[in-house]
């Protein structure tokens, strides 16, 4: 099967994707032509340490870099500032230089946190993508937002940190549990209501065949869904315009994901202040505060905000119902949540959206469909009609 070669050309950088069956084991000689030094950092997914992480080093030694390596696991709770502490100080000890780049090999949890770290030692060093779930193929992998979450939500601290190089390799995908592949599609179909009818359509034609995991259809999904990130991500690297796009359903997602967080928070009593006295305290975080592990993995609760965001632009006049009606029977084919008897309390997910990044002079700013392949960044939403929205998708 020929390789696939994209080249991203952003404003300060531009950097290579590959996309190929067996990739992984071309790392080293790929990552020497953009990034040669003596020393590397390669942060590692602890689930795939001894299995792609293997083959990934196995391949950087071949090319002769001396590697240092973290292990983490990929869960939310790790995805937080003393992760990013307890790896600098891994790069610190090794003594790093600024020309030595930092590899990170997992899924978005292990990019993300990898990314802050790279974008954060020295300044900044480069930084190389080899994302293994397909999540992170598709979308964290490409575009540069790296970051990690705190108490008060999902991705609040970050960076945008460009990579010098991504390496997909699909194969990996045939050893994707079954829940995180389809999370995965989730983000493709994302892609398709936001950009590309062509591709909706694709997905609703072969989805029986990526669910499979016949090459052909893995490479060709992967592909297409590359090549619209990426060329959002050139028309717009910070965020300033239709990059937002990409958000569809993200509000709502990230108000379901953090709202474990926001509970546990609020459980912990509230310690007595005196107001005379003289400094400031820095509190310690309160128990599991960094815990984004309800019932929901990521891609699940993506699917489920884009039916409330769909909903939401159904019952507002702004699409056609035949647009939900889609939507709906494509995520019930791929096996993901299109309604929940699990999330929480109207009134608390509002608050959380609240809190959201997106949001601009106290307005929650919402991307809403137009018409299949089209979105607008919608913020003169009233509450009642979020809400709606929240109920619409409530067993």
């Amino acid at each position: 099967m020929p390789t696939v070669e994209l080249n991203i050309a952003g404003k300060d950088h531009g950097y290579e994707i590959v996309i190929e069956p067996g990739a992984i084991d071309t790392l080293g000689q790929r990552l020497d032509k953009v990034a040669p030094h003596a020393k590397a950092a390669a942060i590692i997914d602890q689930k795939i340490e001894t299995s792609h992480g293997r083959v990934a080093l196995r391949s950087l030694k071949r090319a002769d870099y001396d590697i240092t390596v973290g292990v983490m696991p990929a869960s939310e709770k790790m995805k937080s500032l003393k992760t990013v502490q307890d790896l600098l100080a891994v790069l610190l000890d090794a003594k790093l230089e600024r020309k030595s780049p930092v590899i990170a090999i997992g899924g978005g949890i292990v990019g993300d946190t990898a990314g802050y770290v790279a974008a954060s030692y020295l300044r900044g060093v480069p930084f190389v993508q080899v994302p293994t779930t397909l999540l992170s193929m598709v979308d964290a992998s490409v575009g540069g937002k790296v970051g990690v979450n705190v108490p008060q939500g999902k991705n609040l601290v970050g960076a945008f940190h460009q990579p010098v190089l991504v390496v997909i390799d699909t194969d990996v995908l045939k050893t994707l549990p079954d829940r995180d592949l389809r999370c995965g599609l989730a983000e493709c179909v994302k892609h398709g209501v936001i950009r590309d009818p062509d591709l909706f359509a694709w997905i609703e034609e072969n989805v029986d065949r990526v669910l499979n995991l016949e090459s052909e259809a893995l490479v060709e999904l992967v592909q297409r869904n590359v090549k619209i990130k990426a060329a959002v991500v050139m028309e717009d690297e910070k965020e300033q315009g239709v990059r937002a796009h990409l958000n569809f359903g993200h509000t709502f997602a990230h108000a379901i994901e953090a709202s474990p967080a926001v509970q546990a928070a609020a459980a912990v009593p509230k310690r007595r202040r005196f107001a005379a006295a003289p400094r400031f305290e820095v509190p310690k975080p309160p128990p599991q505060a960094h815990a984004y592990e309800g019932p929901y993995a990521h891609g699940e609760a993506v699917s489920l905000g884009m039916v409330a965001a769909t909903s939401l632009a159904v019952a507002t006049g702004r699409c056609d119902a035949s647009l939900l009606d889609r939507l709906v029977a494509l995520l019930d084919r791929i096996g993901l949540p299109t309604s929940s008897d699990k999330i929480a309390d109207t009134e608390l997910l509002m608050g959380i959206m609240q809190t959201d990044k997106k949001v601009k002079d106290g307005q929650v700013r919402l991307v809403l469909p137009d018409r299949m392949g089209a979105v607008s960044i919608v913020n003169d939403t009233l509450s009642e009609q979020v809400a709606a929205a929240w109920d619409a998708i409530r067993v």
